[in-house]
């Protein structure tokens, strides 16, 4: 495969006998005949250092030319990039000051995982049992108000390990007024700790605390506020109670998919401009049946791998198929990056039989997570289990979002940090 250097506004791949451009989910937003037009100028990004870093950690060749050339252009929002709960590499995830960062990175799309409140408010966070090593909540006195309060781990005589930290804190343990006092931290917990201040000093070595100040926690309508204040699209997750539903013998999962949408109808966001996700495929159905102008940009994240039964290489494993799934309505599927990408028998990275049967049968792709394993140069993590053998520094992130850019044909990538995919799709993406 080579690489023709062109300029960066405009650039293609010549693949055999077919051209193959970075698809983008209708970002072109000084279009008027873009359904998706927000009417907005163009605005001057600021990505930082990580994109050029990367893109001088690559190995030699023809996409790595192609991205340095770009080193010097203007870069502008793309909604082929979405901040994965904000900018989540070096931001308390699902807090204003991670948003906020994802949006001057570039990112088109934001998303808020969406949960509820003790008084059934929705609020961002990505478990509803999470607060434990999100937040400070251990730190403060709604830590009586938790299911499980902390109980250290305990070891033997010896010093071996018998049983973890125990711990378990809700946002349905408190109200969103409660909620409201409490501040985002990095994500980590020590389950091996004998404190709660060992416990929640855990953020790993390749993230930092840097930026762990203030994380200022919100709920679903001050997300919505920030982003339209941003000027970027929204992708709500619909996130699996903890809780027994329906909850408080009255609140269904029907009236909490349904309180989602509404929040965005009251704000007066646009339905084109909310990509709503979950997990479960009933809620996708329900939008679809009864918020069609929602339910048509719909995702479906497929969790299906925790399946014992499925196989993401054998369609027969495959219940729902694609082809089920388009004819239900869904017109956008979100797995892993790795159920898309397998390795060739020359050990190059290529589309998956997942991802070709995904777009035979017409469903639109966007996948998850980009830098969200630590360093490449260990292997890629969970995130990368697939081509593990074809990645060994950081700058392979490029090599892999541009075979799920092109040849898989995503057409928007997750990110815990967006300058990278920004940079990507200002760089390889024609206007």
């Amino acid at each position: 495969m080579s690489y023709p250097l062109k300029p960066a506004t405009g650039l293609l791949l010549a693949l055999g006998t077919t051209v193959a451009t970075v698809p983008a989910l209708a970002d072109k937003q000084n279009d008027p005949d873009d359904p998706h037009h927000r009417r907005q100028a163009p605005q001057q990004m600021q990505l930082g250092p990580r994109p050029f870093y990367l893109v001088d950690d690559m190995d030699p060749g023809g996409l790595k030319d192609q991205l340095a050339s770009c080193d010097k252009g203007s870069f502008k929002r793309s909604d082929f990039s979405i901040g994965h709960r904000g900018a989540a590499l070096q931001f308390p995830e699902h807090t204003k000051e991670s948003y906020q960062a994802a949006a001057r990175m570039g990112a088109g799309v934001i998303e808020c995982d969406v949960t509820f409140t003790a008084d059934k408010a929705l609020v961002c966070r990505h478990s509803q049992c999470d607060l434990a090593t999100t937040t400070n909540i251990l730190a403060t006195p709604l830590a009586e108000k938790c299911s499980v309060p902390f109980q250290p781990a305990e070891y033997d005589a010896d010093g071996n390990l018998i049983t973890p930290v125990q711990v378990q804190c809700c946002t349905s343990d408190i109200t969103v007024a409660e909620f409201k006092t409490l501040k985002g931290k990095m994500d980590a917990g020590d389950f091996s700790a004998t404190s709660v201040e060992a416990f929640m000093d855990a953020t790993p070595s390749w993230r930092t605390d840097l930026y762990a100040g203030n994380g200022t926690v919100m709920t679903h309508a001050e997300s919505i506020a920030l982003f339209k204040k941003l000027g970027v699209k929204m992708t709500p997750e619909l996130k699996s109670p903890s809780v027994a539903m329906p909850y408080q013998g009255s609140y269904t999962q029907q009236d909490y998919a349904q309180q989602m949408i509404d929040e965005y109808s009251a704000a007066g966001v646009p339905a084109k401009d909310v990509l709503a996700q979950s997990f479960n495929r009933a809620d996708v159905r329900y939008w679809i049946a009864n918020d069609p102008q929602f339910g048509e940009q719909a995702v479906y994240l497929d969790g299906r791998y925790d399946d014992p039964a499925f196989d993401h290489t054998n369609p027969a494993t495959w219940s729902p198929s694609m082809s089920e799934l388009a004819a239900d309505g869904v017109q956008i599927i979100a797995p892993p990056l790795w159920m898309l990408l397998m390795l060739d028998a020359d050990g190059h990275i290529v589309p998956s039989a997942y991802a070709k049967a995904a777009k035979a049968a017409g469903l639109d792709i966007i996948t998850w997570t980009l830098e969200r394993s630590g360093p490449l140069a260990n292997g890629g993590g969970w995130y990368h289990q697939t081509v593990t053998g074809a990645i060994d520094n950081d700058g392979d992130t490029f090599k892999v979002l541009d075979v799920l850019a092109r040849d898989v044909g995503v057409i928007g990538v997750f990110s815990d940090w967006p300058a990278t995919t920004t940079y990507y799709a200002n760089c390889i993406k024609p206007d």
